[in-house]
């Protein structure tokens, strides 16, 4: 099962390395690991999306609180937060896939970003699952290249961390 797990640290050389660095040596599984700025320029938020029981991912948050430089750890649940990935994905095209494949990118709400006579290039933002479903759906494509992101999570509502 994947948990997923937002840290706010302060922004600092070297913190998203020791956020790595820990979670590796403790030998937690680590799907992906997605940091930026927020909108206080000395604050970056992490999302982490680690694999395992609940106890993993309660053990990992513990980890993550005890590094000095991040203010604040949260375990994030699918019901209360909103969770996005992006990708994008290069499909060679044969002339008589072509728009049978654009048919696909617009149920899926995909963005057409790049186009030539032989490849289209796809960007999507969505759900983990809709990406996923969007990868199984092409898969009987020839798909030449993926880029995929990690998550970006926040968790719904009023609450909101300070200086995130």
């Amino acid at each position: 099962m994947k948990h997923t797990i937002s840290v706010v640290m302060e922004n600092k050389p070297g913190v998203l390395s020791r956020i790595s660095v820990l979670l590796a040596r403790k030998g937690f599984n680590i799907d992906s690991i997605t940091a930026g700025p927020t909108s206080n320029h000395d604050i970056t938020r992490m999302t982490v999306v680690v694999e395992g029981d609940d106890y993993v991912a309660d053990q990992a948050a513990k980890q993550l609180e005890k590094l000095m430089d991040v203010v604040t750890v949260q375990r994030l649940d699918d019901q209360n937060s909103t969770r996005r990935e992006l990708i994008l994905i290069k499909i060679k095209l044969a002339k008589d896939q072509r728009s049978e494949i654009i048919d696909l990118a617009k149920i899926m709400d995909c963005e057409i970003v790049d186009i030539s006579h032989t490849t289209l290039m796809l960007e999507h933002s969505d759900r983990p699952e809709k990406i996923d479903l969007l990868v199984d759906l092409l898969s009987g494509y020839e798909i030449l290249e993926m880029a995929r992101g990690g998550a970006i999570a926040l968790q719904k509502g009023e609450e909101a961390v300070s200086g995130a």
